[in-house]
């Protein structure tokens, strides 16, 4: 029973490292289209990347549970999967990093193109006061949207 036990656990470690491997190369796919500013190519890469990461954690929540288990690979075998999931933490990192700078880059261009419709609108919009008289002075508070879907 115990060696088809090892024999389970040593398929799991050969499968997270498979998917570490995928989960590395779909990261720099990302990040390298992240950096080219090519949203289509993220966009492809979205399903792919969720189902991914679902595999991803299920197999570190699997090491969770068996944490007695890593203790007993040799220790070049740990050292190996330390060095895997260390440089897949870092391609992690430079892909949030990527991603909450392209999302903060939309955000300031949305709002500097609103402040711009906004001057715009409020200098060329005409606006009646209580008195039912042209008042060029009071129009800031004519109404303007944008659709924000990105």
């Amino acid at each position: 029973m115990e060696n088809q036990e090892q024999n389970i656990f040593a398929s799991k470690v050969n499968d997270f490292k498979a998917i570490v491997g995928s989960f590395a190369t779909l990261l720099q796919a990302e990040n390298e289209a992240l950096e080219k500013f090519d949203l289509n190519k993220v966009g492809e890469l979205y399903e792919q990347k969720t189902k991914t990461v679902t595999a991803y954690r299920n197999m570190v929540a699997y090491f969770i549970k068996n944490q007695e288990s890593l203790k007993q690979l040799p220790e070049p075998e740990r050292d190996n999967l330390r060095e895997i999931s260390q440089n897949l933490d870092a391609l992690i990192r430079k892909n949030d990093m990527l991603l909450k700078t392209k999302m903060q880059t939309n955000k300031v261009v949305m709002d500097s193109i609103i402040n711009i419709a906004k001057v715009a609108n409020n200098a060329n919009s005409t606006s009646y006061g209580a008195q039912g008289k042209y008042s060029p002075l009071d129009n800031n508070s004519n109404a303007l949207t944008v659709n924000r879907t990105l």
